[in-house]
């Protein structure tokens, strides 16, 4: 008996073999039919290279960005493993864009398929849900501030919002049991939820059998094998040929190591959120659950009871035509705003150039507690030069409790005006880094400068800079005079009766209204 009889005789290897090789494929198959096998071949790189990466990733804030950037220039292929990962993760996306819209073109949800067609949603789902949690694992600045993004918008959600972004998070902020929960699911949680349902998927897909074209034509069924399994062999060798190219020829990002302090990073996701990205500013404020919950939601619910609401036995889009125009809407409306996600790149900020936020660290830089000790002779560096070696977390804990930072102990995390005041500390000395000249402005301008970023920054935007739990105020002298911003500072309610903005009459001086309500009138 050979080694091959053997082992048959063992496990019976032979007639899974032919079961999974002899499967009938209709007549009119295409080569669009291969998008299945390809998605297949993807989430199998994606684990080999994931299992890679986690043998040398550490999951802590301290170690994560190191380990990354160890991976990247250091290990043997470790950039090409990685960059295989990366660019992976969008092809995925990819494809299983394309898949989805063959079976919805081709009408391959209707009975008997509706269940295989729900499988799938969900695999859509796991695929974009490990797209977002392996945003945080490289913990640099894109990473950190597009994952503080998502918990905002996961706490927007009504009820439950809280929550599910507590849960996210882990704790009161983001640190490492963000890291150590958003790792564990993505590497524990979502490749099991994977796994289930692509067997779940396969199986339903086997027993009734692949669907065909919407308009079948006479053509005898034929064996997976050969001439289908040539078909889905010369499609992934011509993909990984694509993705090896990028993975080689590319570079998987990395930007400098997250840097909690620095409020003014302007965030961007991935490309395959970025429509959603660029649909949450058409929703600004109390609207904004509408964009990032509450549309998104209908979308997937729709396309789970697709099957049900679309029941007639017809497949041909031509005569679908509700089904054919909704789908055509979605695509576009989702690519459009893709598109105007991509051309909607931050500004580059001119280093000469300073925000509110910065001067108003100018203006605590000059403050007598400051100055007791930075100046020049100072028992500290003198903050009017670039000669500030303290990294921007040490700093933001000098500014909340500058005796117990002093001697070198813990620093103590500031919270409401002590933060603000130092983020703008922050930002004030990253522009002497820069060696940015000091800004020449009134002294009424650094008055509003200083307002502004330690009572209005946390829910209002300025140049990109800012909270969203408000309106943008860039160009807010477009739409409102003095009279009515001083009027609205003071008291909202008095001029609007369901104004949710809290009153600042009382909370500033009058000195300071009137700066700030100027200063908002100038911005055209």
């Amino acid at each position: 008996m050979s080694i091959g009889d053997w082992f048959n005789d063992r496990t019976g290897y032979r007639a899974g073999l032919r079961r999974l090789l002899d499967e009938p494929i209709p007549g009119d198959v295409n080569w669009w039919f291969t998008l299945g096998s390809v998605l297949l071949f993807l989430l199998a790189i994606q684990f080999i290279t994931g299992v890679t990466l986690t043998m040398y990733y550490v999951p802590t804030p301290a170690s994560a960005y190191d380990s990354v950037r160890f991976i990247s220039t250091q290990l043997t292929f470790g950039h090409i493993v990685r960059a295989l990962h990366f660019f992976g993760a969008s092809f995925i996306v990819i494809f299983a864009v394309l898949h989805l819209l063959r079976v919805l073109f081709f009408g391959a949800y209707k009975s008997p398929r509706e269940v295989t067609w729900s499988t799938g949603i969900v695999l859509l789902l796991l695929v974009l849900a490990f797209g977002l949690t392996g945003y945080l694992l490289p913990w640099d600045q894109r990473a950190y501030w597009a994952t503080v993004v998502t918990i905002n918008i996961a706490k927007s959600a009504p009820i439950v919002g809280p929550y599910i972004a507590g849960i996210m998070r882990g704790g009161p902020a983001i640190g490492a049991l963000t890291l150590s929960r958003w790792y564990a699911t993505h590497v524990i949680l979502l490749p099991v939820g994977v796994l289930l349902f692509v067997v779940t998927h396969l199986y339903l897909m086997r027993r009734h059998g692949i669907a065909g074209h919407f308009r079948p034509r006479v053509a005898p069924s034929s064996p997976f094998y050969p001439v289908h399994a040539v078909k889905d062999t010369i499609v992934i060798a011509a993909v990984f040929a694509l993705l090896f190219s990028l993975a080689v020829f590319g570079k998987a990002p990395l930007e400098a190591m997250a840097n909690p302090a620095d409020a003014t990073y302007v965030p961007r996701p991935e490309w395959y959120f970025l429509g959603l990205f660029q649909m949450l500013k058409y929703f600004p404020g109390k609207l904004e659950p509408v964009g990032a919950i509450g549309i998104p939601t209908l979308v997937i619910a729709l396309l789970f009871l697709l099957p049900f609401l679309d029941s007639h036995p017809e497949r041909d889009p031509r005569a679908r035509p509700r089904v054919s125009a909704v789908v055509t809407l979605i695509v576009v409306a989702v690519s459009t705003l893709t598109w105007l996600g991509f051309r909607d790149k931050p500004k580059e900020i001119d280093p000469a150039v300073w925000s509110p936020r910065a001067i108003a660290g100018l203006e605590i830089a000059k403050d007598d507690r400051c100055t007791r000790c930075h100046a020049p002779g100072g028992a500290g560096p003198d903050l009017m030069r670039g000669r500030i070696s303290r990294d921007d977390q040490w700093i933001m804990g000098h500014v909340a409790d500058p005796d117990m930072i002093a001697p070198g102990l813990r620093p103590a995390p500031p919270t409401g005006l002590k933060l603000m005041e130092a983020r703008a500390a922050v930002a004030y000395v990253q522009k002497v880094r820069e060696g940015a000249p000091l800004p020449q402005v009134s002294a009424e301008t650094r008055l509003a400068s200083h307002v502004f970023a330690t009572r209005c920054i946390a829910c209002h935007i300025i140049d990109g800079d800012g909270g969203k739990e408000g309106p943008d105020l860039s160009h807010e002298g477009k739409k409102q005079n003095v009279q009515w911003l001083t009027r609205w500072i003071a008291d909202p309610s008095a001029v609007d009766p369901d104004a949710d903005m809290p009153a600042f009459r009382g909370k500033i001086s009058d000195a300071e209204l009137k700066a700030v309500a100027e200063f908002l009138a100038q911005r055209k």
